[in-house]
């Protein structure tokens, strides 16, 4: 079965645009937020047990609604719906392997990421005159794209060390096709994209912005589109404006816009579960620290300028990185054991009501990669979206094909994915 755009779109605004005050109103404390208390959903959300409430984090609230003793008449609707638009087609393609040494230097979840964009980019290259790679970055999918679709290919990357660094590796050994990668370094977000009706653009986990003006560049233009996005909040601008009239009611601010990162799955992409959760309290405790010490850090920032996966070391570990930072005294063994066993209560609370707002997480990239689609679709372009890598893989997943022939687009299964899960954005 197809996926009809305009009715998905729909569907996901329907969805979005009476639940924009949950998902503007983040739970940072113990404070039952106000879309909490006036929908009635504040003594089932506290009162789930802790079997109950991690089950939820591991396979979302979404799914796992119906099966809840005395869960909310409303809050189970909006479960159901979260779970019948989540559910996409996926794509009918195989993965397309290559020689060892094409893939040297690149990770075994990256490799198939790799091999199955080529698998389903075989109709689309095949007229193409040149593929161009828009945010390049290292140059794999550039290199396998010359050299298995034996066309002129481009990648395009901001940052001229691995535009260097991909143009050294593009020539390190004889191509097999009679076309060679090239790369130049071009910011797509500040500098126009020169796109011809011949070209087939790719932007493989395009973030933020990047995603729209490559979208904007096809749309314009009349090239080919296969796009897989990623970390929508980034963004220059504090709001995101949509790019097609039928949603233009869906601007979203940057903060929203990074919820639709979060995917739940027992061991994911980098850690398990209950280490993702420990992280997550560490980071709460040290938001905590830092207010405690007279500074107003909003949710998020008390990393800066600390790799957000050091929070795995524990409060410890990135309490002394913050502090040393900011010029401040380091913790006391007293400060740190009171503030470890106050967050670790309140952090409880916090995982427990920030449920309904991340079970809205995979409808916000959905509302985004749709209106993107719809774009394309109000400018002439017959369009596909579907999932077209496992979760395991990747959880940023949900391509967008375009094409103005229609025959060139990728086929989808006669079934639909199962719906995917979000878990708590603290």
């Amino acid at each position: 079965m197809d996926f009809d755009v305009t009715r998905a779109l729909a569907s996901v605004l329907e969805v979005l645009l009476p639940a924009l005050d949950i998902v503007a109103d983040r739970v940072d404390d113990t404070r039952v937020p106000d879309w909490c208390a006036s929908r009635g959903w504040s003594d089932f959300l506290l009162g789930l047990t802790q079997r109950d409430l991690e089950r939820c984090e591991a396979e979302g609230l979404a799914p796992v609604a119906s099966a809840l003793n005395g869960v909310p008449r409303s809050l189970a609707e909006l479960a159901r719906q979260v779970c019948e638009l989540s559910a996409l087609p996926t794509l009918e393609v195989s993965s397309i392997e290559r020689a060892v040494e094409d893939y040297r230097g690149v990770s075994e979840r990256k490799r198939e990421q790799l091999s199955m964009l080529l698998g389903a980019l075989t109709k689309m290259a095949a007229p193409a005159e040149r593929i161009l790679d828009v945010g390049a970055g290292s140059g794999h999918f550039t290199r396998l794209a010359a050299r298995h679709f034996d066309r002129a290919t481009l990648g395009l990357e901001r940052n001229p060390e691995r535009v260097e660094s991909a143009s050294a590796r593009a020539l390190r050994r004889p191509e097999e096709a009679g076309f060679s990668a090239q790369f130049a370094v071009v910011d797509a977000c500040r500098e126009p994209l020169s796109l011809g009706s011949t070209d087939l653009a790719i932007g493989l986990h395009a973030c933020g912005e990047l995603g729209d003006a490559l979208v904007t560049a096809v749309a314009a233009s009349g090239a080919d589109l296969a796009l897989i996005s990623c970390c929508l909040q980034k963004i220059s601008q504090s709001v995101r404006t949509p790019l097609s009239r039928a949603a233009s009611r869906l601007a979203l601010p940057r903060d929203i816009l990074g919820l639709s990162n979060l995917t739940s799955q027992t061991v994911g992409v980098e850690a398990h579960i209950e280490q993702t959760m420990r992280a997550r309290r560490a980071r709460y405790a040290l938001r905590r620290l830092l207010a405690a010490r007279g500074l107003d850090i909003p949710p998020g920032a008390e990393m800066r300028g600390i790799n957000r996966r050091r929070a795995h070391a524990g409060l410890l570990d990135i309490a002394g990185r913050a502090l040393l930072q900011r010029g401040l005294p380091p913790v006391t063994a007293a400060e740190l054991a009171g503030l470890e066993r106050q967050s670790a209560l309140d952090f409880e609370l916090v995982r427990r009501l920030s449920l309904p707002r991340n079970m809205l997480a995979r409808a916000i990239e959905l509302g985004v990669v749709l209106d993107r689609a719809m774009h394309l679709h109000e400018s002439g372009y017959a369009v596909r979206v579907a999932t077209l890598f496992d979760r395991a893989v990747t959880p940023r997943n949900i391509s967008l094909f375009a094409s103005r022939d229609p025959e060139r687009l990728p086929r989808v299964r006669s079934h639909v994915a199962r719906s995917v899960r979000v878990v708590s954005a603290m």
